[in-house]
């Protein structure tokens, strides 16, 4: 299956705050829908994360959106709403030394973020589409990208995607 993956247009939050599943809106949604209405095929079914940034783009791209919770992007718990770099130093660095199994207090690894993206991706592939869009975020598409192109965590947890970008991966991808 085809599966065009794309990020949510910029929230409307401050820059360098942790945001991870806070749900706030984005910013110009109808721009960030006009530039992919060149890259993908509105009859392809489309899934979404439930929170407001990636509905509102998903709202816009198709007429029947599906929304599923398994795409939110990373819960990374009391850390959410804190600038980075308010967050205690020697948490950073637990987490930076395990980034694939650190849990910051009250959230995620990146494990279990990486378990539900591709547990969703299974189930819609099960559904026999050639292929889908799905909008979520940054941390669930390098789970995903990782995960079909067989990554490591070091490698998968540094991909960088800008807002509103649409990559094209084949599902499950080759291992």
């Amino acid at each position: 299956m085809q599966v065009f993956l794309i990020r949510h247009p910029v929230p409307a939050i401050a820059p360098g705050i942790c945001y991870g599943q806070l749900d706030v809106p984005a910013l110009e949604v109808e721009a960030a829908a006009a530039a992919l209405r060149t890259q993908i095929d509105s009859r392809h079914p489309l899934f979404s994360s439930p929170l407001q940034r990636c509905r509102a783009l998903a709202e816009a791209l198709h007429p029947a959106p599906r929304f599923d919770e398994r795409l939110m992007e990373m819960h990374f718990g009391d850390w959410e709403g804190q600038a980075w770099e308010a967050i205690d130093r020697r948490a950073l660095d637990a987490w930076a030394a395990d980034l694939l199994h650190h849990v910051p207090p009250g959230g995620e690894s990146a494990a279990t973020l990486q378990s539900r993206t591709v547990a969703c991706l299974d189930a819609i592939a099960g559904e026999g589409h050639a292929a889908c869009v799905v909008v979520t975020h940054a941390g669930a598409m390098r789970a995903a990208l990782g995960h079909a192109r067989g990554l490591p965590a070091e490698e998968w947890s540094q991909l960088k995607f800008a807002y509103g970008a649409c990559v094209s991966v084949q599902w499950p991808g080759e291992r």
